[in-house]
């Protein structure tokens, strides 16, 4: 891997469909950079800032974004594939339509995020803050959301068929609609109190 650029900033630049492989920034700032069509693979990003970065229909394979903050980007049809985002916290962003498979977003923080028709598969997502998000329509199948913060969240017609909901009260989100299997029912009647008999 070459040298990781440290502590720089990068304002108002056009890397429209720039192929970003094995590049490793340290704790740099993004300001209003155009990543559109960007394909970064094994590239890392350590403690960096991104504010209004266009990320939309990028494409990220087995990247990393630890400790990153991003506020007021677009995200709009971006896929992450099997990257690491750990400690990472979205600010004001446009997530939608967001496609993660697998990968580790554990600790990452989204409250409040409108996640509405998102698609996560087979990630692990620890700890993740999602208070008062919005995954109506979302399919989370076989995430790891133990530890998950879910407070308020609307989980309306969300498929989340597979994923670990041990941290689900089910009365503080709202879950009309909501796909569970029957394992899942199992745990999310014993949270409410009942017996499995």
């Amino acid at each position: 891997m070459p040298e990781p650029v440290e502590d720089a900033t990068y304002r108002h630049q056009d890397w429209y469909a720039e192929e970003l492989v094995d590049r490793h920034f340290v704790r740099c700032e993004f300001f209003h950079v155009d990543l559109t069509e960007a394909v970064s693979q094994g590239a890392v990003f350590t403690e960096c800032v991104f504010g209004n970065v266009l990320f939309n229909a990028s494409r990220h394979t087995d990247s990393a974004f630890t400790r990153c903050t991003f506020k007021r980007c677009n995200l709009f049809e971006a896929e992450f594939l099997g990257c690491k985002l750990v400690g990472s916290s979205f600010d004001q962003c446009d997530l939608r339509p967001l496609r993660i498979d697998g990968g580790d977003w554990s600790f990452v923080a989204m409250p409040g995020a409108d996640l509405r028709g998102v698609r996560v598969t087979d990630a692990r997502m620890r700890e993740v803050d999602l208070t008062g998000a919005d995954l109506t329509g979302a399919s989370v199948t076989g995430v790891d959301l133990s530890g998950a913060q879910l407070h308020a969240a609307k989980l309306v017609r969300a498929d989340l068929r597979g994923s670990d909901l041990t941290a689900l009260d089910p009365t503080a989100v709202e879950r009309a609609g909501a796909i569970v299997d029957a394992e899942q029912a199992i745990v999310l009647a014993q949270t409410l109190g009942f017996e499995i008999r």
